[in-house]
């Protein structure tokens, strides 16, 4: 006859494991014995083997009681539910583990390659991770609602790349980035880019929204009006410029 602590050794439990089996009504609680002690047979090493392997499968205390006293056939029936749901949990968790593995591939998660090249040449530039990050989330919404378009708007952010005069914008938007919305450098700024702007008439930087929705230019303005302080002054000081918006720029 065996101690609790023996029978909890036995079935490989927690002491305190068997104290709740009992509370549930799981395993029946033995008889003292003349020193006032639970002693516990064979049969109950084997009945608390069962809710053991039971409830570490995963199934509830409550239904482990209904098996437990289950037929043959029932039992059997009853296990054969269990495996095929515990299969498609291992199903849901071996998708799960193939998003984990595509969040560690970085940009390429929810970006085309072309749209990776594109922020890796960005980062060549030095600008700031934030910057680029403000790039990749903005590339991502797009990506998502015009897929199709996307190598040819790559095609063109690539050529404007090419521009030193456009460089030189991007390096601007990066030095502002930490700037206050009345720092009087940014008149400089929204200067340089009205002057970019009038030289193309807007043509190449207007091209890649012709498919956009209003909806996802909103969408992707706000992404810049969040990204940094200087954002909405910015886009005021091109407006007395002549020019509005910003992911879709029109003459005033």
């Amino acid at each position: 006859m065996l101690t609790i602590g023996q029978l909890a050794s036995y079935a490989g439990v927690t002491v305190r494991a068997v104290r709740h089996y009992h509370a549930k009504g799981l395993l029946p609680e033995p008889a003292r014995d003349h020193s006032g002690y639970r002693r516990y047979d064979a049969h109950a090493v084997v009945e608390l083997i069962r809710i053991r392997t039971l409830a570490e499968a995963g199934v509830p205390l409550a239904r482990v009681r209904t098996l437990l006293a289950a037929g043959e056939d029932a039992f059997d029936a009853a296990v054969a539910d269990i495996d095929a749901r515990l299969r498609s949990e291992i199903r849901d968790r071996q998708r799960h583990r193939e998003r984990i593995a595509q969040l560690a591939a970085g940009d390429s998660l929810a970006l085309p390659p072309e749209a990776v090249a594109y922020l890796d040449r960005l980062r060549g530039l030095a600008l700031p991770e934030a910057m680029v990050e403000g790039e990749r989330d903005a590339w991502i919404l797009v990506a998502a609602q015009l897929p199709q378009h996307m190598p040819v708007y790559m095609v063109l952010k690539q050529q404007q790349l090419d521009d030193p005069a456009t460089v030189g914008l991007y390096r601007d938007l990066a030095s502002a980035i930490e700037w206050g919305p009345d720092d009087p450098r940014l008149v400089a700024v929204a200067d340089r880019l009205a002057a970019l702007l009038e030289a193309a008439d807007a043509q190449e930087w207007g091209e890649q929204d012709t498919q956009m929705s209003d909806e996802l230019v909103e969408l992707l303005d706000s992404v810049f009006l969040d990204s940094m302080p200087i954002a909405r002054p910015l886009m005021g000081l091109l407006e007395e410029r002549g020019w509005r918006g910003w992911t879709r720029l029109e003459r005033v």
